[in-house]
C-alpha cells in the first residue's frame, strides 16, 4: 500500500505537437517531479513501451497516443494517467482500474 501514497517522480507529457504545454499550467507546484515533454507520438508499440516504462505518471493529449489494455500491461511503473479531455475512449480505462492505476481527465 504504501506505493499508493507513495509521490511522483517522473512525469511524461505526450504529443505536445506545439510545444506549449509548459505555458499553461502551475508545473512548479509538482515540485520535485521530473518532467519530460515529447513533441513527437511513437507508433511502434515497443518503442512506446522504451519510452514510458520509467514513468509513474503520464499526461496523454487528447486520442493522440491510445492506450489500450495491451499498452497498460506493459508501463509496470504507471499510477496516474491523465488525459486532457473530460473523456477519453482511446484510454482502456478498466485495465488502469485493475492495475490501481488513476485514471482521470
Amino acid at each position: 500500500m504504501a506505493d499508493a501514497i507513495a509521490p511522483l517522480k517522473r512525469l511524461a507529457i505526450l504529443d505536445d505537437y506545439q510545444g506549449i504545454a509548459m505555458s499553461l499550467g502551475p508545473w512548479d507546484k509538482l515540485a520535485g517531479v521530473e518532467i519530460t515533454v515529447f513533441r513527437d507520438t511513437i507508433t511502434d508499440r515497443d518503442a512506446l513501451v522504451q519510452r514510458l516504462a520509467p514513468f509513474d505518471a503520464i499526461l496523454a493529449m487528447r486520442e493522440r497516443t491510445p492506450f489500450p489494455r495491451a499498452l497498460i500491461e506493459r508501463l509496470p511503473n504507471l499510477r496516474l494517467l491523465v488525459t486532457t479531455a473530460a473523456r477519453n475512449r482511446s484510454i482502456d480505462a478498466a485495465a488502469c482500474a485493475e492495475r490501481g492505476i488513476v485514471f482521470c481527465g
